[in-house]
């Protein structure tokens, strides 16, 4: 489910993902092409996370991002 989600709005998402976690760099950024496989990967590399503890940060990042979508199409 985190692949589908991140790989549609990967584009709208890239910009806040970097954001999110600083220490992600432009290439960085480039390999994970809205795989949410790579991101737990490379989450685990920078941050020390463990593969648990990577994928429970991408989805609260993605029910935080779809909580400012949602938010945003209300005032629309």
């Amino acid at each position: 489910m985190n692949d589908d989600i991140l790989q549609g709005k990967w584009k709208q998402l890239r910009g806040e993902v970097k954001s999110f976690w600083g220490k992600l760099t432009d290439d960085d950024m480039l390999r994970l092409d809205g795989s949410s496989e790579k991101l737990a990967g490379v989450l685990q590399e920078k941050y020390g996370y463990s593969k648990k503890e990577a994928e429970e940060e991408i989805s609260r990042f993605l029910r935080k991002a779809n909580e400012k979508m949602t938010d945003a199409a209300k005032r629309y």
